[in-house]
C-alpha cells in the first residue's frame, strides 16, 4: 500500500527531470496534495514535499499557478514560522516561499539572485543513481498487454517510474544505475506475450534498437507493491527529445508512478 511518504518521495524523482514538471503541476490531483502534505506531520513528509516543489518552482511556467494554489502561501508560511523543525526544512520553506512572490516581472538578475536560484540536485533522491532506459516491446498492440508489462516491470526491484508510449509501442523506464538493463527484458519476457528491445542513438543520431537478452539469473522483486490505477486510459506521447506532453484527456499515464501517486492524492483527500 502507498502512504505518504512513499508518494511525495516518487513526486519528487519525477520532478527532479525537467521534462515531468509541466506535467505534475498540470494534474488536477498532484498540486492540491503536495500542499496538503505542507501540513502533515512526519518531518521526512514535509522535506520530501518542499524538495518537489522546489524543483517544480524551477519551470517558470509553474510559479503562478503554484502560487495561485489554494493554501500554497499560507502553508508556507505556517512553516516559516513554526519553531519546532529543524533548520533545513524552515530555510527550505522560506526558499520556495520567496520564488513563488517574485514578480512576474522580475528585477534584472544579480549574481546573488543566480546562486539562489541555481537547479537543485537533493542528496536524498534516488535520481542521483538512476538512468533512463527507452523500450520497443514487441506485442504491445493493446490495454491488455499493456497491462501485463506494467504488473511485470512493477515487480522489478530498482525500478523507479515508467512511461508508455502505446503509438510506438514504447516505454521509458527509470531505474538504479546498479539495475541490468537485461533484468527488464527478462521480467518482460515472463509475460510469455512479450519481449523487449533497448532503444538508442547511434554516431549518426539515428535510432537503433540491440536486443536485450534475458539475464538468466532470477530478477530482484519489490516485496510491496503500490495501488495502481485501472487500465482504462491511454498513456501520455513523448516526441523524441521533447518533454511529455498532454496531447489529450484520456492520453493519461495510467501506467506512470505519477498518475498512481495521483490516484493516490485523489482517493486520499477528496471525497
Amino acid at each position: 500500500m502507498m502512504d505518504a511518504l512513499s508518494v511525495v518521495c516518487q513526486l519528487r524523482d519525477l520532478a527532479s527531470e525537467p521534462q515531468n514538471r509541466a506535467v505534475i503541476v498540470q494534474d488536477q490531483g498532484c498540486l492540491p496534495g503536495l500542499v496538503l502534505f505542507l501540513d502533515h506531520q512526519k518531518p521526512e513528509v514535509l522535506l520530501a514535499t518542499l524538495q518537489t516543489l522546489r524543483y517544480l518552482a524551477e519551470l517558470p511556467p509553474n510559479v503562478p499557478i503554484m502560487k495561485n494554489e489554494l493554501g500554497m502561501m499560507v502553508s508556507l508560511e505556517n512553516l516559516i514560522q513554526r519553531g519546532d523543525l529543524s533548520l533545513d526544512i524552515t530555510a527550505l520553506a522560506k526558499e520556495v516561499y520567496g520564488i513563488l512572490r517574485e514578480p512576474v516581472n522580475p528585477t534584472p538578475r544579480t549574481p546573488e539572485r543566480e546562486r539562489r536560484r541555481k537547479p537543485q540536485f537533493f542528496i536524498n533522491s534516488t535520481n542521483k543513481k538512476a538512468k533512463s532506459v527507452t523500450l520497443h516491446i514487441q506485442g504491445l498492440e493493446s490495454t491488455h498487454q499493456r497491462s501485463l508489462c506494467e504488473e511485470a516491470l512493477l515487480k522489478v526491484k530498482g525500478v523507479i517510474s515508467f512511461t508508455f508510449q502505446m503509438a510506438s509501442k514504447r516505454c521509458t523506464v527509470r531505474i538504479r544505475s546498479d539495475l541490468p538493463t537485461e533484468s527488464l527484458a527478462t521480467a518482460i519476457a515472463s509475460t510469455n506475450v512479450l519481449s523487449a528491445q533497448q532503444v538508442v542513438k547511434n554516431e549518426a543520431g539515428e535510432e537503433v534498437y540491440i536486443p536485450l537478452k534475458s539475464s538468466g539469473v532470477q530478477v530482484p522483486q519489490n516485496s510491496a507493491l503500490p495501488d495502481y490505477l485501472p487500465e482504462e486510459e491511454e498513456s501520455p506521447e513523448r516526441e523524441v527529445d521533447k518533454a511529455i506532453s498532454r496531447t489529450a484527456a484520456k492520453e493519461d499515464s495510467s501506467g506512470s508512478w505519477l498518475n498512481a501517486a495521483a490516484g493516490f492524492l485523489t482517493k486520499t483527500f477528496y471525497w
